[in-house]
């Protein structure tokens, strides 16, 4: 369920200059306010993939407002909705570094790389010295790729006239000695009655391969590592990102489903409020 205002939503009172005041509770009690409040709701049980017909808005009334007798709460208003809660910035640097432990002149293949991770692990593989190759689901995601981000090569796995060719480049059979496979998600594969195997499993034993897959959580430890890094990087234009968004929450079933239809590049978001 989203709703278009939260519970515990943030008010100020007047246009601040200098440092804000902190508003107290019995302030803040006595600015009850009657606001409109969107809910998007599933409609029904959903198996397989969400539809947009699984899902309805409700529209009603709520009062802003501390219920009386609590202590240290505040109201706050989200502006911005995730359709997703993956910390992409986060995820992409430990799958990079710490699960693969990348060096200097390796080769790195990223799948789904138009998407919130991939565009940041590309990135950073570039900056490290990696040849970096991607895959997306058209050829404008596949341009962005390169022209943007600047991967050595990326492709269209949807368009390829000889995918088994393209994908030889990067299939597990192709995979190098001791080389490392971080798994971080498997959109294509979480509504699927019968999810598809990995092929070519035996040879990871030859090879050595290793395959971890990891939660960003796990390594939060980082964060302030992870943003002494980052922000440099950012601020020197080094690392660029896309993100998609749309416009109200009445666009937040059709912003979901995108998540599943290949519809999104980079991170994709729904403005709830401008202010």
């Amino acid at each position: 369920m989203a709703e278009e205002v939260s519970n515990k939503p943030v008010l100020l009172k007047n246009y601040v200059t200098g440092y804000p005041k902190e508003i107290t509770g019995t302030e803040q009690r006595t600015m009850a306010e009657e606001v409109s409040n969107k809910q998007v709701l599933l409609k029904n049980y959903v198996t397989g993939y969400p539809k947009e017909s699984d899902m309805e808005i409700i529209a009603s009334s709520m009062k802003l407002k501390i219920p009386e007798g609590t202590q240290d709460e505040v109201l706050f208003k989200n502006l911005y909705l995730s359709c997703d809660p993956c910390m992409p910035g986060m995820t992409a640097y430990a799958g990079f570094y710490e699960v693969c432990s990348p060096k200097k002149g390796e080769y790195v293949y990223v799948s789904a790389a138009s998407g919130a991770v991939g565009q940041i692990v590309g990135q950073l593989a570039k900056l490290l010295g990696c040849y970096v190759v991607g895959s997306a689901g058209s050829k404008d995601k596949a341009d962005l790729l390169k022209n943007k981000f600047g991967f050595d090569e990326a492709f269209n796995y949807k368009e390829e006239p000889d995918l088994d060719a393209a994908l030889k480049k990067v299939r597990m059979l192709n995979m190098r000695i001791r080389g490392r496979i971080a798994v971080c998600g498997m959109i294509s594969q979480y509504n699927l009655d019968k999810p598809e195997g990995v092929h070519n499993l035996t040879s990871i034993i030859g090879k050595r391969v290793r395959m971890e897959g990891f939660l960003a959580g796990d390594f939060y430890h980082l964060y302030p590592k992870f943003l002494e890094m980052v922000i440099p990087y950012i601020k020197q234009g080094k690392i660029e990102y896309v993100e998609d968004v749309a416009e109200g929450l009445e666009n937040g079933p059709t912003s979901l489903v995108g998540l599943f239809t290949d519809r999104n590049v980079g991170k994709q978001l729904v403005v709830v409020a401008r202010e």
